[in-house]
């Protein structure tokens, strides 16, 4: 069973206007996965409600869970690893995406300020999340604690959580 989750989001809305899950449906729908192994979910606007709105529709479709593949953007493996292990424990996670380099990702996108401003607010959410309940907590080396502070204190704050401290 595949699940596709999710509405728009900043850096997909003018791609996928009709949302995330219903564009990736398409595009299995196109490369020969059969509809009926197709559920989607087009609401979700973030990590956590691509879990917890995934888990109630395969619920509501009597579909026992017991292991989930996570499909998700090379840099946000790590949050959606713990997000998914804080919001529904007894399933086994893997988290994958597609192998690119990181010049390959700016590429796709075709912003390099927008990628690295994802990739401090990813870190952001790796690191003040545990304390307000939506993943695990997970080490964060000090090197890379270094490196997110140096960033913000450049400017690339677009992607942090608005009220936590930087």
């Amino acid at each position: 069973m595949v699940v596709f989750t999710g509405a728009t989001s900043r850096t997909t809305r003018d791609r996928m206007p009709r949302g995330e899950a219903e564009h990736y449906r398409e595009r299995a729908l196109e490369l020969g996965v059969p509809a009926d192994a197709i559920l989607v979910e087009p609401k979700a606007r973030n990590t956590g409600e691509n879990i917890e709105f995934s888990r109630a529709l395969l619920a509501d479709q009597g579909i026992a869970v017991s292991s989930v593949l996570l499909v998700c953007k090379p840099y946000e493996e790590r949050r959606v690893y713990a997000t998914a292990r804080k919001l529904w424990p007894d399933v086994e996670w893997v988290c994958a995406s597609a192998p690119m380099s990181f010049a390959e990702y700016i590429a796709s996108i075709g912003d390099e300020y927008l990628v690295i401003d994802m990739l401090v607010g990813a870190q952001q959410r790796l690191m003040i999340y545990p304390d307000e309940g939506f993943m695990i907590r997970q080490d964060i080396p000090v090197g890379v604690e270094t490196a997110y502070r140096r960033l913000v204190a450049d400017g690339f704050t677009s992607r942090l959580v608005p009220t936590a401290a930087h």
